[in-house]
């Protein structure tokens, strides 16, 4: 599901995963058929796995380990 992009410039450290979270939810089936908006489904559960990896890389950018680590996501 991860989308890489070579021609598109860097857009911050977590912009793939937050775009990939953008996409998921507006492809859900809550925002096409139910008609609700991309934060009630999201508080609703969908899209989990990427919400918690777009978290994860959030908490690794205030980590004083990832200095060593690297940041989490792509």
């Amino acid at each position: 599901m991860p989308r890489y992009y070579e021609d598109k410039p860097e857009g911050g450290a977590c912009a793939g995963v937050k775009e990939d979270l953008g996409a998921c939810l507006l492809q859900s089936a809550c925002v096409l058929q139910e008609g609700k908006s991309p934060r009630q489904c999201l508080k609703e559960g969908n899209c989990r796995a990427l919400q918690y990896s777009f978290f994860e890389c959030k908490r690794s950018m205030l980590d004083a380990r990832s200095r060593f680590r690297g940041r989490k996501g792509y």
